[in-house]
């Protein structure tokens, strides 16, 4: 972890457009997304039921559970369906010189 509280992940070009893929960042499951050139980290377990949500669809600025289907901000890690009714954490992103840097400490 560099001092800023950002941890290195990954190259940016890793990341494919749409296409979740599952980190371990300082032991906290993470899923990055690329979506509308943008990248996303969220936490990478369902609310509702405990898989991981790196398995499931993207679609714009959501990613949808592969297991009961419910959809999730990418955002702001709010449910957009049910049956999940609670958020799951997203974490700040910086991307410095095509490196993919997440900050999961000091956050909820």
């Amino acid at each position: 972890m560099s001092r800023s509280g950002y941890t290195y992940v990954c190259r940016f070009d890793a990341l494919e457009e749409g296409v979740p893929r599952r980190f371990e960042v300082e032991g906290v499951p993470v899923s990055l997304v690329l979506t509308e050139r943008e990248v996303f980290a969220i936490h990478d377990v369902c609310s509702h039921s405990a898989v991981s949500l790196s398995e499931g669809q993207v679609d714009g600025f959501t990613v949808e559970c592969w297991l009961h289907s419910s959809r999730f901000d990418l955002r702001t890690g709010h449910p957009l369906d049910r049956p999940a009714t609670r958020p799951v954490p997203v974490y700040p992103v910086r991307i410095e010189d095509g490196d993919v840097h997440v900050q999961v400490t000091g956050t909820p």
